[in-house]
């Protein structure tokens, strides 16, 4: 055991989280999906964020593409430093709420003041104002999704049920992305061409469903960490935390893993209006087909669900992988006026849509336990938000990359008619970029071992440790 995991094993004592081991029964389906909507406050902002903001700051405002690109990859630069820092700290809290509520309760205020400036923003905004208001945006985030997946990773310990979480969760995340994506396109339809009533419309989807999913959330489940009793404890830097916890080379494959195909999802959906609207030419059918994609991917859940408790959870993750790989690849073909053909391949995208985020979440609370049997350390929540930071990278690299890329090329939003080399540049990285990417998140989870019989076997060793 390196230094690093020496310190850590002193931060608490070995006793399990009361809860953690024991909740291996099937969860009450009405408690969960109450638990589960509060992934719609974690999920419902990120994609209008990185598809439809840079498009309207860009032309309501006069910021550059490469000024927005820069923006937006400092502001998730940013999240690699609060993630693991609000993890740590939620490991550490101890207060009558528990560990994860106290977090997501504060969270959620500030989630809910960042975004009613984000998008009801006032006139003359600046790339400072835009910079202030994302950093805040951005760590309210944190503050609520890193402890509540870690407290989703706790509410059971059996392995299939992990995965059923995770698809309730992702169920929830398409229906907020369903209501959030449905007011752009309401307003392609009933207001063409205004731009802040797509805005606004996105902002009111977002911000109002966000206290009462919390207080939902909070009625659903106990948080058993309120029990955890106080441990006298050596004190260690949070950097050297984070640090030992990126050393598990299990959790760095699976973090890059996330880290690709978020990077995949995010690039098809910085360029997906540019790609409809410009390339294929039909602007009245980007927000349409960005919408049916997510309504598709709201059924496929279950179904990926299935899959992976009859050939497991990273067998299914390479199978969804290569599916969305092929479809990525497969968008060259689709050109000027070619609906029919995008039609086939959104439909196909969608049907993956989502399913390798779930499952790379529902794995990751196994490594969680596995890591707790090797060290006697509970650190779930810093483990998710070093996986989050992969998520949020992933999420940031696409508007950092291609937006200047695609502006090098002579892409213009603002323009009617945009050269031929741009257009091309434009259909090549969206299709070719995600394509690549999935392959590689393909290949990255080809040897994870943590299956069925050895997770089952390692909870055995917790319940056993915890009677000792």
């Amino acid at each position: 055991m390196s230094p690093d995991m020496d310190a850590l094993a002193n931060i608490e004592s070995a006793v399990p989280e009361p809860g953690a081991a024991a909740a291996d029964d099937k969860q009450p389906t009405g408690r969960l999906i109450a638990h589960s909507l509060l992934n719609t406050a974690v999920t419902g902002v990120q994609l209008p964020i990185g598809v439809y903001l840079p498009a309207i700051y860009a032309q309501q405002y006069g910021i550059s593409l490469t000024v927005l690109g820069a923006i937006f990859l400092v502001e998730r630069i940013w999240g690699t430093a609060t993630d693991p820092l609000v993890g740590w700290l939620c490991d550490k809290t101890r207060s009558r709420l528990g560990r994860r509520k106290v977090w997501i309760g504060a969270g959620s205020v500030l989630f809910v003041a960042m975004n009613a400036l984000l998008f009801f923003p006032p006139a003359g905004v600046t790339p400072a104002f835009l910079v202030a208001v994302l950093l805040v945006t951005f760590l309210s985030l944190s503050m609520i999704q890193i402890p509540y997946y870690a407290w989703s990773g706790e509410l059971s310990g059996d392995y299939h049920e992990r995965t059923r979480i995770t698809a309730y969760q992702t169920i929830a995340s398409g229906l907020a992305l369903f209501s959030v994506l449905l007011m752009p396109t309401l307003a392609d339809r009933f207001y063409p061409g205004d731009q802040m009533m797509k805005l606004h419309g996105m902002g009111a989807a977002i911000i109002l469903p966000v206290i009462p999913t919390v207080l939902l959330a909070f009625w659903a489940f106990p948080d058993h960490s309120v029990a955890t009793p106080r441990v006298k404890a050596a004190k260690v830097p949070w950097r050297q935390a984070s640090r030992a916890v990126r050393s598990e080379k299990v959790l760095f494959r699976v973090m890059t893993a996330d880290l690709v195909i978020t990077f995949a999802q995010g690039l098809r959906g910085a360029l997906f209006v540019f790609f409809v609207s410009f390339v294929v030419g039909k602007p009245e059918w980007a927000g349409g087909l960005f919408l049916f994609q997510f309504v598709i991917g709201i059924f496929a859940a279950p179904i990926w669900q299935w899959i992976a408790r009859i050939k497991g959870k990273h067998r299914a993750l390479i199978a969804t992988e290569l599916g969305q790989a092929a479809v990525n690849i497969g968008l060259v073909l689709v050109g000027a006026g070619d609906i029919p053909l995008l039609l086939a391949l959104t439909v196909a995208q969608g049907l993956m849509q989502g399913s390798g985020n779930m499952l790379l979440r529902a794995m990751l609370a196994d490594i969680a336990d596995e890591y707790r049997l090797r060290t006697g350390v509970n650190r779930t929540a810093m483990l998710f938000s070093v996986f989050s930071v992969s998520g949020k990278a992933g999420v940031a690299l696409p508007v950092g990359i291609a937006l200047p890329l695609i502006a090098w090329f002579g892409f213009d939003p603002k323009l009617a008619a945009n050269t031929p080399t741009a257009l091309t540049a434009v259909a090549l990285v969206f299709s070719l970029g995600p394509g690549l990417a999935h392959l590689i998140g393909a290949a990255l989870v080809r040897s994870f071992d943590i299956d069925e019989d050895r997770q089952v076997k390692i909870r055995e060793e917790l319940a056993m440790r915890a009677a000792d």
